[in-house]
């Protein structure tokens, strides 16, 4: 068993991410403000195969992920987004809410639990 805690994308508030005992916790993702959700939900799975391949893993390991929507009528367009990156056989676990974000201009986040390889 490893017991060492590796971070990734250290800040001076949060890590984009910390690894401990083959499991990697993703830090919640965002897109740019100005975008839509289609845009916004695109960058943020865009961040998530950056640090994910930081790590070492990839989104077929992803065990469960929590998606937080500013507005919950738009479900359909972030999930839209969601069917065409999500490895077909490899789904997760996932939860979808709304919740209000860090700011009126973040439309949707996304947080992810993955093994690691």
């Amino acid at each position: 068993m490893n017991t060492d805690i590796t971070r990734f994308g250290v800040g001076p508030k949060i890590a984009e991410a910390v690894a401990y005992n083959g499991i990697l916790w993703v830090a919640g993702q965002l897109g740019e403000p100005s975008g839509t959700v289609t845009s916004q939900m695109r960058e943020a799975l865009a961040a998530i195969d950056r640090i994910l391949a930081e790590a070492g893993t990839n989104k077929t390991r992803i065990l469960s992920t929590q998606i937080w929507l500013a507005d919950i009528s738009t479900f359909d367009e972030m999930n839209a987004v969601w069917a065409t990156w999500v490895p077909q056989g490899h789904t997760p676990a996932r939860a979808t809410g709304e919740a209000k974000l860090a700011g009126p201009e973040y439309l949707v986040e996304v947080i992810v639990t993955v093994a690691l390889n």
